[in-house]
């Protein structure tokens, strides 16, 4: 059975709290600091609490009526005949008295539907829609005529709306796959917000001027062109515009206190309001002061074009000093990395919500959304809008137009993954439109490594087949009460520095030799560990590179896997004491050496500092009366020799060809996810921001240092054996003197 992840219902709150404040409507739209929720319930109630990709966010709460469709499933509610005659405002108001009045109870819902959103029965239960989702699904005309009602698209508008109403976000960086309706919803969007704005400017950008342009014709105005009367402003200019749309007279909304009292209806002005497209650049929109940019096909923007340049331009157009003013609504499905997905990538991950700064902001100011590709694969749609993930047991799954759905997505898509295996460019290329995973979705093109990227993505599908049954742990060490230098242990954490897929029995824990007051590894048999250190705690970009360390066994008669990686690490603690720390730990926890970078030397003085000299390995190609007086003295290996760098990308090859992916007794032991991505990112001649690849190839390097020992130079020197030799000539032989 297939175990979603995406959305879950949460209590962050206790439920006498949320009823408490909902007698009295005390729940405001936007972020709930008390709480750390994003409210974006307008009613002043919120009802259940859910959590999107990190995000909590309150809904509305239910409804003591709630609409129900005759088929028990959403359907679009038909436009009246006798409004759908009028085309404009000045048609309104031509129309006769008498017959506006039965109207306005049916424009006022209206009106409230797409500010408060929309509950109906969906399949027996109770649903909710965003406002904007409402006017997407009942008021937008998109390719097929109609949209159909999709879960996928309920959890998109949602978390959207969330954006919308958390004053520290600047809008969405949404990871899709292929044909998902995000060029439709985001057109439908801007059309939305312009028709109720005034002053206002929206823009669209796209992988380039065309494609923005044909959204703008073949979308945007489309959509504006059907919508009703009394969401409509009149436009200026041609009906269908090719470069802008602007909005001039505003539709007015009507109440029945308006006719009742003969109030006038107020004075025509200008919204004043545009939307356009503009070619795809670096300084797109620079200086504009923008309500909403649409960003479509952000991670398709190729060379010299660059999405992290244009954000960090058009981020400001969003802004007024510290208050955003608007938002970004950006979503794509990615190119191979050296195709622009790399910019998407970098973009998409500082848009993680669980890492914020001082201000409550992520490093990009957007929120990451994430849909998995089961979630919205046309043809696994039934007719609800639930995506059909397994087989159905009773084959009874509806399609929206009546077509029988009897296999669920997940086997359908393995189906096709499976037949791709003997062409890993196309099946990445499979991943990359139709993930179900971040790391499916940022899928490589195999002609940009350097190392065997079919065996190190079979062993990353492998690793997320079987994420549950590997046994990796995640957690910390800490010295026995707090005491150093005495003992190590192992505790579990959720938010720990370490992964860790073997912990030794007990009797080989802490083992540690003291020899004439240095403290050497009792478990060098065994294997060893690798490092990337740094030396600095602060860095210019608040961020710089990892401390990276991983451990490697090696083929020895204890009760240890053989030539398996058993811990990786991959952080920047506060402080590179703290790093430091973290590695002396985990040594002595292993009791195995270390073979580090000495041109980053603090580690290494720290260890010998601490006493354990004897557990820093001295540089494998160069025998003791060789080394440098600082090599003697704290060991290490440099990083600036070509030789060393050929050797360290080697091992890496030889491990992967030997102990990665799909061999003969099964799928390697190698089950470190970053650090397979990093091998397949690995650039030889830029390694800096590979610090896993060169952690785990100098504890390669370590395991196998009997590989580069240098080859002493022989003198061979002829030397007597101690026989006589005799001249056999005539009668008798003599000896030749």
């Amino acid at each position: 059975m297939y175990e979603q992840s995406l959305v879950k219902i949460i209590e962050p709150i206790k439920r006498t709290t949320i009823s408490r404040l909902n007698k009295s409507k005390k729940w405001k739209y936007g972020y709930d600091k008390e709480h750390d929720i994003v409210v974006i319930s307008k009613t002043g109630k919120i009802g259940q609490v859910v959590e999107i990709q990190n995000l909590r966010i309150g809904l509305p709460a239910e409804p003591k009526s709630v609409h129900v469709h005759a088929k028990n499933k959403w359907q679009k509610i038909e436009y009246p005949k006798e409004l759908s005659r009028l085309k404009n405002i000045f048609d309104w108001r031509s129309y006769p008295e008498d017959q506006k009045e039965k109207w306005y109870d049916y424009i006022d819902e209206e009106f409230k539907r797409r500010d408060e959103g929309f509950w109906f029965i969906n399949k027996g239960k109770p649903t909710y829609i965003t406002g904007t989702h409402y006017m997407y699904l009942q008021w937008s005309k998109i390719d097929v005529g109609a949209p159909d009602f999709r879960e996928a698209n309920r959890l998109f508008f949602i978390f959207w709306e969330a954006c919308k109403a958390d004053k520290r976000c600047y809008g969405m960086c949404y990871l899709k796959n292929r044909r998902s309706g995000f060029s439709f919803m985001s057109s439908a969007e801007t059309v939305n917000l312009a028709t109720i704005s005034s002053d206002s400017r929206y823009g669209i950008l796209s992988k380039s001027g065309a494609d923005a342009k044909k959204m703008f014709t073949d979308k945007v105005v489309p959509i504006s062109i059907n919508y009703p009367f009394f969401f409509k402003p009149i436009q200026d200019g041609m009906d269908r515009p090719k470069s802008e749309l602007a909005y001039r007279v505003p539709a007015s909304k009507f109440t029945r206190k308006k006719i009742q009292t003969n109030e006038q209806l107020e004075e025509i002005i200008g919204l004043d309001t545009t939307i356009d497209w503009k070619n795809t650049g670096d300084n797109s929109n620079d200086g504009e002061k923008l309500n909403l940019l649409v960003h479509d096909e952000s991670g398709k923007w190729e060379r010299p074009d660059n999405i992290l340049n244009n954000w960090r331009v058009t981020k400001t157009c969003l802004r007024l000093g510290s208050r955003i003013v608007g938002k970004c609504m950006m979503g794509s499905t990615s190119n191979a990395l050296d195709k622009g997905g790399d910019n998407f990538k970098k973009l998409y991950n500082d848009s993680d919500v669980s890492r914020r700064n001082a201000n409550g902001q992520t490093k990009s100011g957007l929120y990451s959304l994430f849909i998995p590709m089961e979630w919205n694969y046309e043809g696994f749609i039934d007719e609800y809008g639930l995506p059909v993930f397994d087989n159905p047991c009773d084959g009874e799954r509806l399609g929206p137009d009546g077509e029988l759905i009897d296999v669920g997505v997940i086997d359908n898509w393995q189906n096709e993954a499976d037949g791709l295996k003997n062409d890993q460019d196309a099946l990445n290329e499979f991943y990359r439109q139709f993930p179900r995973t971040e790391e499916h979705a940022f899928r490589d093109e195999t002609k940009n490594s350097i190392f065997n990227l079919v065996k190190i993505y079979e062993q990353i599908d492998y690793n997320e087949e079987m994420s549950r049954t590997l046994g990796v742990t995640t957690g910390n060490f800490q010295w026995v009460n707090g005491i150093k230098d005495s003992q190590v242990i192992y505790y579990p954490d959720p938010k720990g520095r370490f992964k860790l897929s073997w912990v030794p029995p007990q009797q080989l824990q802490n083992r540690v030799v003291l020899k004439n007051g240095v403290k050497y590894p009792g478990n060098e048999h065994m294997g060893a560990f690798g490092c990337d250190s740094y030396d600095i705690s602060g860095t210019v970009d608040g961020e710089g590179s990892k401390g990276a360390l991983h451990g490697l066994t090696r083929f020895s008669m204890e009760d240890a896997p053989a030539n398996s990686f058993f811990l990786e690490y991959l952080s920047r603690p506060p402080t590179a004491e703290i790093f430091f720390e973290d590695v002396l730990m985990a040594l002595v926890f292993y009791g195995m050496p270390i073979l580090a970078e000495n041109n980053k030397p603090r580690l290494l003085y720290y260890l010998r500092r601490r006493g354990y000299r004897g557990f820093s390995m001295n540089r494998p190609d160069k025998v003791w009366n060789k080394l440098s007086t600082a090599e003697k003295e704290i060991g290490g290996i440099p990083n600036s020799s070509e030789d060393m760098k050929q050797a360290h990308a080697a091992a890496i090859e030889t491990y992967i060809e030997q102990y990665v992916g799909l061999l003969d007794q099964g799928y390697g032991n190698m089950y470190f996810q970053r650090t397979l991505n990093d091998w397949a990112r690995f650039n030889i001649n830029n390694r800096t921001k590979h610090d896993a690849s060169i952690s785990s190839g100098l504890a390669l390097m370590a395991c196998n240092k009997h590989r580069y020992r240098p080859i002493s130079e022989r003198v061979v020197q002829s030397s007597p054996l101690g026989f006589k030799k005799y001249n056999n000539k005539g009668h008798m032989s003599k000896i030749i003197k």
